[in-house]
């Protein structure tokens, strides 16, 4: 089943290309089913790349998936066009007295900052605790990641000597979930990031479902609010480490070279993409799980918790 999203969206017309399946408005409602309602707090500065990357991979699900966009209304965009906004997104105040059948919570560059020295802290917590009565599964990425996992359990974030940069093999820890069905034992995933959760700092609550002996933890599971905590880029392009990479370096920044990214970790190649089917397995083995556990009644969300 296709993936709804709105009308005139940038992501939409790059998707078509790609062969995901869009569903028009006409077409939906004339079908005899509930779409799953999804929402994605979009928190990464280039807004219009994160919409496409995270569009790609729940629009491959059988399912129809209705997509709502939601932003922070506490925090000015820097880097989106403010018509983009006001025409695609909703701010949280708008969409709170919502249900969510699936909620993800992406990253953002703000890492080194202490979560309460971040603008719109407070209204993340307020977000964060809302996804506990108002989603059926949350999705949080990278420093969203981080960032839920402090807020519900105070799993701190350390920062490291120098960035996780690159492309790292990770370990299938639990086969038998259904988070990682169809996961091979060995894989890899795409690693931007310059702070780190350390297993020692885990609560029992957490279990950690994919490692990577180079880069430490990846994706926790906890079985409350059905959240899933991953640490890693695997929605990303073929070509976003490359775009991290030249931008730093046109800004003076020190930057190596992304660990096993370019072939012959030669810049001038062309990378090759070796986790995008792992992103769709997960993502779609996400989709099931929140398919097969949320109530018909999307009012019933959260009453029993």
């Amino acid at each position: 089943m296709p993936i709804r999203i709105p009308d005139g969206l940038p992501a939409r017309d790059l998707l078509v290309r790609e062969g995901v399946q869009i569903l028009d408005e006409s077409v939906a409602v004339r079908q005899d089913i509930r779409p799953l309602q999804i929402g994605l707090l979009n928190l990464m500065p280039n807004k219009i790349a994160t919409e496409a990357q995270i569009a790609r991979l729940i629009g491959a699900s059988p399912l129809q998936v209705e997509l709502t966009l939601v932003r922070i209304g506490s925090h000015q965009a820097k880097n989106t066009p403010e018509e983009h906004l006001i025409n695609f997104y909703h701010t949280w105040d708008e969409v709170k007295d919502r249900k969510f059948d699936g909620f993800i919570i992406t990253g953002a560059p703000i890492e080194l900052l202490e979560f309460e020295d971040v603008g719109y802290w407070r209204e993340l917590e307020k977000i964060l605790d809302w996804t506990t009565t108002n989603v059926q599964s949350s999705f949080f990425v990278c420093w969203g990641a981080m960032a839920a996992a402090w807020h519900f359990h105070r799993v701190p974030k350390h920062a490291l000597a120098e960035k996780a940069f690159g492309v790292y093999r990770h370990r299938n820890l639990n086969p038998a979930s259904p988070y990682l069905a169809g996961f091979s034992d060995d894989f890899q995933i795409s690693v931007s990031r310059w702070t780190e959760v350390r297993r020692q700092d885990l609560v029992p609550q957490l279990e950690v479902l994919m490692e990577s002996a180079e880069t430490g933890l990846c994706l926790l599971h906890e079985a409350y609010g059905n959240r899933l905590y991953i640490f890693n880029h695997i929605e990303y392009d073929s070509g976003t480490l490359a775009e991290e990479y030249f931008r730093d370096v046109k800004a003076g920044t020190p930057i190596k070279v992304p660990h096993n990214y370019f072939p012959g970790d030669n810049p001038e190649n062309k990378p090759l993409n070796r986790w995008r089917s792992h992103a769709f397995l997960l993502f779609g083995n996400w989709i099931n799980q929140v398919y097969q556990t949320t109530p018909f009644d999307i009012n019933d969300i959260g009453t029993d918790r």
